[in-house]
């Protein structure tokens, strides 16, 4: 299994609550949310195409 890096991240409340929304709409936990939300923003900066991934979220169509 891969390491994990865990680490705080503060966040307004506002931001958390559209975050547990937006999860729940995806089936996610807000912290795989934020965690697949991060791997897009990554990908989309180093110009990856989105459609070749081997992240399993990716499969989701979402």
């Amino acid at each position: 299994m891969a390491y994990r890096k865990a680490f705080l991240l503060r966040i307004n409340e506002q931001l958390y609550k559209d975050l547990e929304s937006w999860a729940q709409e995806d089936f996610r936990s807000v912290n795989g949310q934020i965690e697949y939300l991060l791997r897009q923003m990554v990908r989309r900066r180093k110009g990856e195409v989105s459609g070749n991934s081997t992240d399993p979220d990716s499969n989701s169509g979402k």
